[in-house]
């Protein structure tokens, strides 16, 4: 049995499945929905604030934390959850999805990645070694390796150069971590990210390789970045038929409620995405009927909670009136209800898929969710992206 994950229950009608995994900082329940915390915090939330609505483990971005406050910072305080409070489980991602995302700020090579701050214009070197040193100091439960993300669409023999890159990226992650003691007295972990684009042979070529480093647990990336749905799932679906079965698997950057249910019949354990938060922030929230957006004019007078399904502090106490005119008035308060609503409706969503894979009524529910849940939404709202 792996010390690090178990599997207690699978779905008999499709991959998914439920478990557990252990960290330093306490049991995570899968399949588990990850709030993005990129500078140390979810935008307008406290620590409290997250626990209250079901958060079992949050992200940080090696990246934006390097560059602010910076590792000596965070070290002095006794790393990240102490830094900000949080004495849950946390993840750090290792910042390559940020400096790809950065295009003409930064120069790829197989040593590393030379780019530009975008906070003063300053250069800096991350290197598979360096960012290994930069998460062992932030105290992350679980770390990510360097990796490459290439764009969609792409050729396949630059996917190709940079899987090769990526492979070689990981391998060097993997023996500085091993060589290296925990900062905190405490055991870290680090997971591998499969690549290659949407080319089928390079994500077989890539799980493979990265599988015989024996990782304990393994992330897909460069996914959910512009590719046609049909394709991105069938990139999920080939890589975790890959992967190995008793150990964890996340897909990275993925947030749509629809998306995260058919990720879960896939057989993935572990979702991110900003968009619960980035969207509340803009005034849409999330139900069990779809998406609507609290600006709308059609919500003027509407008194009732944003969902009479939802047990969330939001919907039990606020009208959908009461966070229209927040928004419009710009007050701070709109955002964060709306956060807070929809945060509280993501951790129920993966809540009901695990107790329906236990109880094994996993695929009637899928079926009935789908029916239920649209993202066109009523009353003409536009759901935001």
């Amino acid at each position: 049995m792996n010390p690090f994950f178990r599997i207690a229950a699978r779905d008999a009608t499709t991959s998914a499945r439920n478990g557990c995994l252990q960290t330093a900082h306490g049991e995570i329940q899968t399949p588990v929905f990850m709030p993005v915390g990129t500078q140390g915090t979810v935008k307008t939330l406290d620590p409290e604030e997250l626990s209250q609505v079901g958060s079992q483990i949050i992200l940080g971005n090696t990246y934006h934390l390097y560059l602010r406050p910076g590792t000596e910072v965070i070290e002095r305080a006794g790393g990240l959850q102490k830094f900000s409070n949080w004495n849950r489980p946390m993840l750090t991602d290792s910042g390559g999805y940020q400096v790809y995302s950065l295009s003409g700020l930064r120069k790829v090579t197989d040593d590393g990645v030379v780019f530009q701050s975008h906070i003063d214009g300053s250069y800096h070197h991350f290197s598979p070694e360096f960012t290994t040193q930069i998460q062992l100091s932030l105290g992350s439960n679980i770390m990510m390796v360097l990796d490459e993300c290439p764009p969609y669409p792409c050729t396949f023999d630059y996917a190709l150069e940079s899987l090769h890159r990526t492979t070689a990226w990981a391998g060097r992650c993997l023996t500085e971590f091993r060589d290296c003691e925990p900062r905190y007295g405490y055991e870290q972990t680090m997971f591998a990210i499969v690549q290659g684009s949407t080319f089928p042979d390079l994500r077989r070529q890539s799980a493979e390789a990265l599988i015989a480093l024996d990782f304990p647990g393994y992330a897909i990336g460069g996914l959910s970045i512009g590719e046609p749905k049909p394709v991105l799932f069938e990139m999920i679906g080939l890589c975790t038929e890959m992967l190995p079965e008793e150990k964890p698997r996340y897909l990275m950057g993925m947030g749509k409620p629809e998306d995260i249910v058919e990720g879960i019949s896939l057989g993935v354990d572990m979702f991110d995405c900003v968009l619960p938060t980035r969207n509340a922030r803009k005034g849409q929230v999330f139900t069990w009927d779809g998406a609507l957006n609290v600006r709308n004019a059609a919500y003027k007078m509407d008194f009732n909670p944003i969902a009479d399904d939802c047990g969330c502090y939001t919907c039990g106490n606020f009208s959908r009136a009461y966070l229209r005119h927040l928004f419009n008035a710009q007050e701070i308060l709109g955002m964060r209800l709306a956060s807070l609503h929809n945060l509280y409706f993501y951790h129920e969503l993966v809540k009901k898929c695990r107790e329906c894979i236990a109880d094994g009524k996993f695929g009637e529910w899928r079926t009935e969710f789908s029916r239920r849940y649209s993202t066109q939404t009523t009353n003409n709202n536009t759901v935001l992206t």
